[in-house]
């Protein structure tokens, strides 16, 4: 697989991740590297994010989150999905 293949996956985060800036964070972070999705926070005190890109991509989007002295991951859960073909933007839910 080609590092400018595109892929899309679906994130669960857990850990100190709500009340810290987590959802402000990854759209800042998102749209500093040019890829779509979303992100909203879940009844259980995870977040949950689906995000297109290059794996590239996605990787400095996940070094950026992870630089906040706020925000403690301690366990990401991550599936590849299918594309969203006429995505635009980031979105916080």
């Amino acid at each position: 697989m080609s590092d400018m293949a595109i892929v899309r996956k679906h994130m669960r985060f857990t850990g100190r991740v709500q009340g810290v800036g987590f959802r402000y964070r990854a759209k800042y972070a998102a749209n500093g590297v040019g890829i779509t999705g979303w992100v909203r926070n879940e009844w259980d005190g995870s977040v949950e994010l689906e995000v297109q890109g290059t794996e590239e991509q996605i990787n400095h989007m996940l070094v950026m989150i992870n630089r906040s002295d706020y925000i403690v991951i301690d366990n990401i859960e991550s599936k590849q999905i299918p594309l969203e073909e006429h995505e635009a933007g980031f979105h916080v839910r």
